[in-house]
């Protein structure tokens, strides 16, 4: 059985060991290293090669959103899935421009952490739950007007919106998807045409709270 590598960090020695246990019921994760801020993570990282990274944002000293830049600066290219207390949207686009690719509040339930887990080590990302508070909370206008704009996207179009979600570039999603770049431009710009949106940032934001990603 192929294991996947979890490397779990957390300021909260009680959500680690929570965490960890739970994670741990399953035979195929297994968490490989724990640290309680962000200051050795880039080495752990090195040291374990995890097939995916739990990081806390609220952390004393080295913050989530600083081990994201410090990823990102030296081109590491571990699945993130960031875990906080709150719901914060700006917070969620920051980390997602930083790499990010997962968000989940810390009282998810446990097959919610588990297929969050299991989506970054297939390379996919997990970002809808970051955002439930507030689709809750719209819901009734959500229904009315957005469910129009969810049948409008083509599949080929939620597959790209996706990968924009993830900070792909254009170049990079024609690769994944075996497009031209043009081709993909063309797709974004109807995306934001139908969203009615006028930037691939807030066509992300859009799409969160709508639940396409």
């Amino acid at each position: 059985m192929t294991h996947i590598k979890i490397l779990l960090v957390d300021d909260q020695n009680l959500i680690r060991e929570g965490i960890k246990s739970l994670v741990q019921l399953r035979p195929d994760m297994h968490v490989v290293a724990e640290a309680d801020d962000g200051t050795e993570v880039i080495s752990l990282i090195a040291k374990h090669q995890p097939d995916v990274l739990l990081l806390d944002l609220q952390m004393p000293g080295v913050n989530g959103q600083d081990v994201l830049r410090q990823m990102q600066d030296r081109n590491i290219n571990t699945p993130v899935l960031i875990l906080t207390t709150f719901d914060n949207h700006n917070l969620v686009l920051e980390c997602i421009k930083l790499g990010a690719k997962g968000y989940l509040r810390k009282d998810v339930s446990f097959k919610a952490l588990t297929n969050a887990i299991l989506s970054l080590a297939q390379g996919k990302t997990w970002l809808q739950p970051a955002v439930t508070c507030r689709v809750e909370k719209d819901k009734e206008q959500i229904k009315t007007n957005d469910t129009l704009v969810v049948e409008q996207l083509t599949e080929i179009e939620i597959q790209v919106l996706q990968l924009v979600a993830g900070g792909y570039s254009n170049q990079e999603i024609a690769d994944a998807l075996h497009k031209s770049v043009g081709t993909i431009r063309n797709q974004v710009s109807s995306i934001l045409s139908k969203l009615d949106v006028r930037d691939r940032t807030r066509a992300v934001l859009k799409a969160l709270e709508i639940g396409l990603i």
